[in-house]
């Protein structure tokens, strides 16, 4: 297990939010099939190969992200928890290490996804937020536009 639950995490945690205009089961099926998953998983300018996807408390998730300068990064992730449509937890166990939690709402206007990645340590966190910040953000233009092309 990456984190405990019960810790306050809060200083090891970058949270990422978005409304986004469709259903949270809409939202939420854009996490859970891989077909749909691997458009939009990565920042801009990335695609991905997705290898192994099993999709249940202890499965796997194995694939490879293809950067915009050609590099090749290996990424391997271990489901904790998987409620349908309200939440999903994984552990990214490949470094650097750290838990995600995507919790999905519904929200006047749409459905609401809060994306918290906690690294295990604050010295961590520190060290990517300057990167991750702005790639979740990609990655949620790049959500928003899959939603909006499947569902317009």
């Amino acid at each position: 297990m990456i984190t405990d639950h019960l810790t306050d995490t809060s200083d090891r945690e970058v949270i990422t939010t978005r409304i986004f205009k469709t259903t949270k089961e809409r939202l939420f099926k854009a996490w859970t099939d891989p077909d749909q998953l691997a458009k939009w998983w990565g920042p801009e300018g990335f695609s991905n190969t997705f290898h192994e996807f099993n999709l249940k408390p202890g499965g796997d998730w194995r694939f490879t992200m293809h950067g915009p300068n050609g590099a090749d990064y290996k990424n391997h992730s271990i489901f904790v928890s998987i409620q349908e449509p309200d939440e999903i937890i994984l552990d990214h166990i490949s470094p650097p290490k750290f838990r995600v939690v995507a919790s999905f709402s519904k929200e006047e206007g749409g459905a609401k996804l809060r994306f918290r990645q906690i690294f295990l340590s604050k010295e961590e966190a520190d060290k990517l937020k300057t990167f991750v910040v702005d790639a979740n953000e990609q990655n949620f233009d790049r959500l928003e536009s899959l939603i909006s092309d499947l569902y317009s």
